[in-house]
């Protein structure tokens, strides 16, 4: 289902524990748990996310996640639709600056854990080709979102 690679950051069960409950989630949500989907995902350090963010989008300056799909939209949806999951295959790489992470917790007023679980949701549906360049596009991005999140009971509070 997933691949976790620390890239200068301790390894940490509480991160661990928090990014498992949001895939799988994401995974029964899409219908995707009987898939051979999986992703890549790193939580990192700010330089690191920086190097790269210019590096493949050529932004030089650090994020709080970076989603690189391997499927545009349309192959995920057919992959989906006819169950075309013969072998193992990345859905593609979520990066993830845990600093940045405990940062916005704070700034928003909310959680480690609900910051997490939305970065990890949000990675999760750029992945499925989803995008929030439009209005209407932000919108169903942020429904399928707020949905797993509210399932798994990870609120703002």
């Amino acid at each position: 289902m997933y691949q976790l690679e620390y890239l200068d950051v301790a390894e940490n069960k509480k991160y661990e524990e928090i990014i498992n409950k949001v895939i799988k989630q994401c995974f029964e949500v899409e219908h995707l748990e009987n898939s051979k989907l999986y992703i890549s995902i790193t939580l990192t350090t700010p330089d690191n996310i920086q190097k790269i963010n210019n590096e493949y989008r050529k932004i030089n300056k650090p994020t709080d996640v970076l989603s690189f799909p391997m499927f545009e939209k349309e192959e995920i949806d057919k992959k989906i639709k006819n169950q075309e999951f013969e072998f193992e295959d990345i859905l593609g790489d979520i990066v993830i600056s845990i600093e940045q992470v405990e940062l916005q917790a704070t700034e928003y007023g909310h959680s480690f854990e609900r910051e997490l679980a939305y970065m990890i949701v949000h990675g999760f549906y750029h992945l499925m080709g989803y995008d929030h360049m439009s209005e209407k596009d932000k919108m169903q991005m942020r429904q399928k979102e707020e949905n797993v999140l509210n399932v798994l009971e990870i609120t703002r509070d």
